[in-house]
């Protein structure tokens, strides 16, 4: 590793009110990869070495690992380590649902279960999603979805806290009342009076981690289904949400269009 990367990774880390010690770690090594530090391709030190460096323990590092590959940053290889992917993620251009129509359907009822609303910086992953820079006060909802009775999925949902206009109108700070019953993007929709978009929509296979297991009633090494959203308003990054959905969820539909 270049000693410009073993310098920036031994920064001293301390996680953001609000924010867990691993998204902290999450941010520092995303940073390392977007600033080119740590190249594309390049192989990452191991879980203990960066736990030295960043003075942190090698379970948190762990879960920022975790946390990098599902955002499609770094890739594993079995039995060699984790290495920079070659190409970092994009935002596309393709329709998107709410996650209460995702994983609901006929004779199912999803509901939702609010962890928490908060005001937060934007880390390394969240930051170009919504269309701010990292540190930039953005909103998180975190909910689990409740679907007969069992939870099925863990989301996390952003925008930013910028002021935004909307139907042509004057910019303003988003007022958007949490009723605790839909998901943001459906609060979102009936704000904007009409749907956003266009968005995509990412599909990719984790391993659902400690901290997210609890909510779902799962081992931490149980493998879930994650879904990575981004929408985008006025043709700029807006909206980003990720959901780890448990195999209990069953079969999803995708919708697709033809473009003539």
């Amino acid at each position: 590793m270049h000693e410009d990367a073993v310098r920036f990774l031994s920064q001293p880390v301390e996680a953001q009110p609000g924010s867990p010690l691993r998204v902290a770690v999450y941010s520092r090594i995303a940073e390392a990869i977007r600033n080119n530090l740590l190249q594309p391709g390049s192989m990452l030190p191991t879980e203990t070495e960066l736990g030295t460096d960043m003075k942190v323990s090698r379970t948190v590092v762990r879960e920022a690992l975790m946390l990098l590959e599902e955002d499609g940053l770094i890739r594993a290889r079995r039995g060699v380590g984790r290495f920079v992917s070659d190409t970092l993620p994009r935002i596309g251009i393709e329709r998107i649902r709410p996650f209460e129509e995702v994983l609901g359907g006929p004779g199912h009822q999803v509901q939702i279960k609010r962890i928490q609303v908060e005001k937060q910086p934007a880390s390394e992953f969240v930051a170009p999603g919504v269309g701010v820079e990292p540190g930039s006060d953005v909103w998180l909802w975190e909910s689990v979805l409740i679907r007969d009775g069992e939870p099925i999925a863990h989301l996390q949902e952003n925008i930013s806290a910028l002021p935004v206009s909307f139907a042509g109108g004057a910019a303003a700070p988003l007022e958007i009342t949490d009723d605790g019953g839909t998901t943001l993007l459906t609060a979102l929709n009936k704000a904007a009076g009409r749907g956003l978009g266009p968005g995509e929509c990412q599909i990719g296979l984790s391993q659902v981690g400690p901290s997210r297991a609890k909510l779902l009633d799962l081992r931490a090494s149980d493998p879930v289904l994650v879904l990575t959203q981004y929408a985008r308003h006025a043709n700029r990054p807006f909206y980003l949400a990720k959901c780890l959905i448990a195999d209990r969820a069953g079969h999803l539909s995708v919708m697709q269009s033809l473009q003539s």
